[in-house]
């Protein structure tokens, strides 16, 4: 049987039939991923944190509403530290190391955070899980990206989105149950899984490449694929990619804007423009106010809403690899538009006092649209498209520059977002409705169709 099984390569490559018949089994890219999402599931337990939490932190610790304001939003310049630092550390240490540095670095703020008795304290517990969080944001896309066959890509990327969504609603729920120390031990849960998981899995197959473990390399994308799987073509073109661009000089930051990577940066870093700017953070942090504000119960509202993200979130994820990451993000982005006008006239409408009966309605159709359309593309497709586009001898510090602009604009939107509602609540959503605009035609004239083809493929065709 040991004979056998040796020989079954050198049979498929000379016969198609027979290498047709023989299906990799993805069960060990199925734990690998679910290992890695881990990370995503601990960014959203960070993320949703702060909300469910405030009144009683405030309350235990004497904190004012400005101390508490620097609480949550320390969060984020951790994030974009995370942000700076994961692409280096991802390519020195390998995209397993780095998920084991982000899972340190959450635990050590969640330990803080649940024994913090001032401000100081609390405050590094929330910049060390930021910290993780940026760089949890870079590293689990580009991992699952670089250790998933062509065809179960899309759907297994989509799957941080999908778990950044269902923890940020369960901290939201269980946040108001429980007490503000114990959901703190609670985030540390899924760091703790993904620790231990990393003993199971393989390192990316492609990061060996690059490193020149050939070896590992073999053994890695065995691994995954299975036994019984030809490894022989895929392997051939990974080292032939990386053959090629080692012999390119060493990557640095400017090197991005050559003219050789220029379209791929531009794809990657314009579509979290795209996604950042287009407002999801300011709905997504002030729901309730903008509930409240449009006479609609802002409690059963926030409860729709959740469950609303998590539901088309978990289609996206299904259909992604079916229908492709172009039409995806154009019908999302159309959907944004609509969801901002309607949000917008729902405004419009209660400022000049015009149907008054039909604002509340007006308003959670308007940002059940937008959240619908949001978590149908433009939620998981740029994280997708952007671990597929970067060549690996970039995609550490191209990858740190995409991230790092998303966490800027994730700031710069939920920062003025209050500004914005207090000068025209109207204004603002047809503000965000125009960026929206802008971003279906990014989307037409820029971003390419990444389904069914592999990472070296795309990339060559996208930098010749």
């Amino acid at each position: 049987m040991a004979q056998d099984d040796t020989q079954t390569p050198l049979v498929t490559q000379t016969n198609g039939e027979e290498l047709n018949s023989i299906k990799p089994s993805n069960f060990m890219v199925y734990l690998t991923t679910f290992v890695a999402v881990c990370g995503s599931f601990a960014f959203g337990s960070c993320a949703g944190y702060s909300s469910p939490t405030q009144s009683s932190i405030m309350q235990d610790l004497n904190m004012s509403l400005a101390e508490y304001s620097l609480f949550g939003s320390i969060l984020t310049f951790g994030a974009m530290i995370g942000a700076i630092t994961s692409g280096p550390i991802a390519d020195y240490v390998g995209r397993k190391g780095a998920l084991r540095i982000s899972s340190v670095f959450c635990s050590f703020g969640w330990l803080a955070i649940f024994f913090a008795k001032g401000l100081v304290v609390l405050d590094l517990g929330r910049l060390a899980t930021g910290y993780g969080m940026g760089v949890f944001s870079y590293v689990v896309p580009v991992f699952i990206a670089e250790i998933a066959p062509k065809n179960l890509r899309g759907m297994l990327t989509a799957a941080n989105q999908l778990m950044i969504c269902a923890a940020v609603s369960l901290s939201f729920v269980i946040g108001t149950m429980l007490p503000w120390r114990i959901l703190a031990l609670i985030g540390m849960v899924p760091c703790i899984v993904l620790v231990i998981g990393m003993f199971f899995i393989p390192e990316s197959p492609r990061w060996l490449a690059k490193t020149g473990n050939q070896k590992e390399f073999r053994v890695a994308l065995r691994t995954l694929r299975g036994n019984n799987a030809d490894i022989s073509e895929e392997a051939d073109e990974i080292q032939d990619c990386i053959e090629t661009l080692e012999k390119l000089p060493k990557t640095k930051l400017f090197d991005l804007f050559q003219r050789r990577y220029s379209r791929s940066v531009i794809i990657g870093v314009g579509l979290m423009v795209c996604q950042q700017f287009g407002g999801i953070n300011g709905i997504c942090f002030y729901t309730s106010s903008i509930f409240e504000s449009a006479g609609f119960p802002a409690d059963v509202g926030t409860i729709i809403y959740a469950l609303v993200q998590i539901v088309v979130t978990t289609l996206n994820a299904l259909f992604l690899d079916k229908a492709g990451r172009k039409p995806l993000l154009l019908v999302s982005g159309t959907g944004l538009v609509l969801g901002c006008l309607i949000t917008a006239l729902s405004f419009y409408l209660k400022t000049y006092e015009y149907g008054l009966s039909v604002v509340p309605a007006l308003a959670v159709t308007g940002i059940l649209v937008y959240i619908v359309s949001f978590s149908a593309g433009m939620g998981a497709i740029p994280w997708v498209i952007m671990s597929e586009v970067f060549p690996i001898n970039i995609k550490g510090a191209a990858g740190s520059l995409a991230t790092l602009v998303n966490w800027f604009g994730a700031w710069a939107v939920s920062f003025t977002f209050n500004f914005l509602l207090s000068w025209s609540s109207y204004g603002t959503f047809i503000i965000y409705a125009t960026i929206n605009m802008g971003a279906i035609v990014f989307v037409m004239k820029m971003v390419p169709e990444t389904k069914g083809r592999t990472l070296e493929q795309i990339q060559a065709s996208i930098n010749g």
